[in-house]
């Protein structure tokens, strides 16, 4: 097959663009090796969370079943973003809605009902994506907040891989956040293979050389082979997944959750008015974590354009929503665009084919299930950490001499992280800009797309005291 000057053979360089984008098919592969290790965790988390919890009858989904249906919806809608939208954007089952479709859908209708639900609000996403308003919501916010929405991102990943680690945890009372235990003392060997791990990707980074985040994944992971097996160390140490090979390589995939899902079955249970107020939470922390997701991993990489619009950004909005839908058809819940994204773009990812990797790996777990859970959270979350300082360097290309803008976008970056949620950051961040706008007499500047989306946003906060009001259950 003839090459495009690249390097790249030229049919993969006419449709992915990767020596266009100034990339090439070795850091197209890394980024998608890097982004699926960031994101196996997925495959153990999901069954954790669904599997946890129990519906209106009693019933309980299959573990097995359930990391089948993870994989799975994983695969197909992270290959097919690649092949669409041509963006570096892995998707999964989201984490936050697949907790509220577990604890909160789950205990008033049974399990086929909320899948129902999770569809329903898929199919919308779809239909707004494809008349375009969607996207135009997008392109409505300014790009001051377009940038924090980046840098919030960052701050949030960063937080999350520290977390992951158990470098730093929740405890009760003051400080909320304390490092490695209540005590504020980082103890045992799971936090030296992550500190360990952490310095090695930033050496890495600092040196510029390829692969860094890669390089640092496999090598910790294989730290934390040894250590796990010469040292003492409880499973329950090292978090969701121990370091260790499995007895079982190969596990065979039960599809049997796949189209078990009844679209109308919680209009029977419930008022048609929880119905709606449910749907529509499920529905606008989608709508805007893949938002934010989108803004800040295409900025990351580069690939905005001089207006700060995302790419093919009608097919990523498309494809999000069929995701939604797909993992409620799936009982895998809602899948959207993960943030974790950013670590292969941080390896050098700039199109769609390193999807292909990604996705091609989810695929292989459908069969190689036992060997995804590896990798240790601590041999993962150091590229989390380090996305999160390269993604902070947006920061800077903010103007914080216009309070109008800067004080949103210091809301935007400050509630993501501190709240655990990119929807949240938002949010606050668009209520705030209309808001200051409105009192400097500058209400003309605000496009009605952002008043309409910061009225969405006033009732989201407001879900509580809107149910009382109406006498929601």
């Amino acid at each position: 097959m003839p090459r495009a000057s690249s390097g790249v053979p030229r049919r993969l360089e006419e449709f992915f663009r990767i020596g266009a984008r100034g990339s090439s098919l070795g850091r197209e592969a890394r980024g998608g090796l890097a982004t699926f290790f960031t994101m196996a965790y997925i495959l153990v988390l999901n069954p954790i969370i669904l599997g946890g919890a129990t519906d209106i009858d009693g019933d309980r989904l299959s573990g097995e079943q359930l990391v089948t249906v993870t994989a799975l919806v994983a695969a197909v809608m992270t290959v097919l973003m690649g092949l669409t939208a041509n963006l570096p954007l892995a998707l999964a089952a989201g984490l936050g809605i697949n907790a509220l479709v577990a604890f909160q859908l789950a205990p008033r209708m049974t399990w086929p009902d909320a899948m129902g639900l999770v569809v329903i609000e898929g199919l919308i996403l779809c239909v707004l994506s494809a008349t375009g308003l969607r996207e135009a919501v997008m392109h409505a916010i300014p790009t001051a907040l377009k940038q924090a929405i980046g840098v919030g991102i960052g701050l949030f990943i960063a937080l999350i891989g520290f977390v992951d680690a158990g470098f730093t945890i929740g405890r009760e009372g003051s400080p909320p956040l304390a490092l490695g235990s209540p005590e504020g003392e980082l103890r045992g060997w799971p936090i030296l293979v992550f500190c360990l791990g952490l310095l090695l990707t930033l050496a890495l980074l600092a040196r510029r050389v390829r692969g860094a985040i890669l390089i640092s994944i496999l090598v910790t992971t294989l730290f934390a082979l040894l250590v796990n097996a010469v040292a003492d160390i409880a499973d329950e140490a090292w978090g969701l997944t121990a370091p260790s090979l499995p007895d079982d390589v190969v596990a065979t995939p039960d599809f049997g959750l796949v189209g078990n899902v009844s679209l109308f079955g919680a209009f029977g249970e419930l008022s048609f008015l929880t119905v709606v107020l449910i749907i529509f939470t499920l529905f606008l922390t989608d709508f805007f974590d893949t938002m934010g997701t989108a803004v800040g991993v295409t900025a990351e990489a580069g690939l905005l354009d001089e207006r700060g619009r995302v790419p093919r950004l009608g097919r990523l909005l498309f494809v999000d929503g069929l995701a939604a839908a797909a993992g409620g058809a799936a009982s895998a819940s809602s899948n959207t665009s993960y943030v974790e994204s950013a670590a292969g773009v941080g390896e050098g990812a700039r199109t769609g084919f390193a999807n292909l990797v990604t996705g091609g790996l989810f695929a292989l777990a459908l069969f190689f299930a036992p060997l995804a859970a590896v990798v240790p959270s601590q041999a993962a979350a150091p590229a989390l950490v380090a996305v999160g300082f390269l993604m902070m360097t947006g920061v800077g290309r903010i103007d914080w001499s216009d309070h109008s803008l800067a004080i949103p976008a210091f809301v935007t970056i400050a509630v993501m992280p501190f709240t655990f949620s990119i929807t949240n950051g938002i949010g606050a961040g668009f209520i705030a800009y209309a808001t200051l706008k409105l009192v400097l007499g500058r209400a003309r500047e605000v496009s009605w797309l952002m008043w309409g989306a910061a009225a969405l946003f006033v009732v989201y906060f407001a879900i509580n005291p809107v149910e009382q009001l109406f006498g929601v259950a």
